[in-house]
């Protein structure tokens, strides 16, 4: 059963949320729910609707993206997923899901809340999906079951996603992407899946987008943590299998934009680097496997970016929201017959 009644939402006016009641958790702890955000009544002309999924340790919090697209005409609702953020229930392992593929549940009810939302509203029903980092890992993934299933996102009204820093393989050295460790890792999820996985620990991050450190940004620390929350057993098995299904190659079946850094770098404390480049992904693994994500994909790298590009500094996330905006023009302007279009000439296209 679902609350279908909109509340103000945390971040404040423009801003409200419904909660989706999500039942029994398929991984044995408390009751799941998930919670949709919606943002600021469109400015501009009528354009489709943006449905965002954030990534591991992280929540919604963007209002200037909101904010952003509602000035072009596109409301964006996001979506926090079961054990995160806005839907973290007392004792519950934050973010653990031990397959992706129990996200499809809040994804179809989110995706149909923003659909008759829109209608009810008389704006455009036609939905552009945007993930950052592993929501640009299950997004994918999503789509490419809906169509293998005879469910075409088209039919459904989506007609493109948006990557922002997608995660599609697990960086580091070489051996930990082996067989042995691979293997290693899903007989550990299936055994003791909320077992914590020795990993470094680092604040660079946390400390170049947290305002209380050397960022901007104001968000809830509980939520997203300086140093992250411990990666669990059972869900990094789900995420390798995720990999590896992009691996294989899959098709979302719509046009897909990728934006990521231009550089990776790996401090485990704030440096200058840390300021102008992905401390957290490999951008070379991004570029590597985005081509294999759709039939139509356009890569762009943006220069000096951070792992969430539009959390960057200001002239840098304005280049994001520039390609950003071209390629809804491009992209999503010929899917509604806009054969005008201007092409755009992304870094990488298949």
């Amino acid at each position: 059963m679902t609350d279908d009644t909109w509340r103000p939402d945390l971040l404040g006016s423009g801003f409200d949320s419904q909660t989706l009641d999500l039942g029994a958790d398929p991984d044995g702890e408390p009751d799941v729910v998930a919670t949709v955000v919606r943002g600021p009544v469109p400015t501009g002309p009528s354009g489709p609707a943006v449905l965002y999924v954030h990534g591991f340790t992280d929540y919604f919090f963007q209002r200037h993206v909101a904010a952003h697209l509602a000035a072009r005409g596109s409301r964006l609702y996001a979506l926090d997923l079961r054990k995160c953020g806005r839907s973290r229930r007392p004792g519950q392992t934050p973010h653990l899901v031990t397959d992706l593929e129990f996200y499809d549940d809040e994804l179809e009810r989110a995706l149909a809340i923003v659909r008759a939302d829109q209608e009810a509203a008389g704006a455009d029903a036609r939905v552009v999906v945007m993930g950052h980092s592993t929501g640009g890992l299950i997004l994918p993934l999503w789509l490419d079951r809906r169509r293998r299933r005879g469910r075409d996102p088209r039919a459904d009204g989506i007609v493109g996603q948006v990557l922002n820093s997608p995660w599609l393989d697990l960086q580091g050295p070489a051996v930990l992407r082996s067989a042995p460790v691979t293997a290693a890792v899903r007989a550990l999820g299936r055994l003791a899946p909320t077992a914590a996985i020795p990993a470094g620990v680092s604040t660079a991050y946390g400390d170049t987008v947290h305002r209380d450190f050397h960022g901007e940004w104001d968000y809830d620390l509980d939520w997203k943590p300086r140093s992250g929350f411990s990666v669990r057993a059972g869900w990094l098995a789900a995420v390798r299998r995720g990999h590896a299904a992009i691996h294989r190659g899959i098709d979302a079946g719509v046009p897909t934009l990728v934006l990521r850094s231009d550089r990776s770098s790996a401090p485990l404390r704030y440096t200058e680097i840390a300021t102008r480049s992905d401390v957290v992904l490999d951008v070379r693994q991004i570029a590597r496997w985005s081509a294999g994500l759709a039939a139509e994909v356009t890569a762009i790298a943006v220069p000096g970016a951070l792992h969430d590009v539009f959390l960057s500094r200001r002239d840098v996330r304005d280049r994001a929201l520039a390609e950003l905006d071209r390629w809804l023009d491009c992209a999503v302007g010929a899917a509604a017959g806009r054969q005008d279009a201007p092409v755009d000439e992304g870094e990488a296209r298949r």
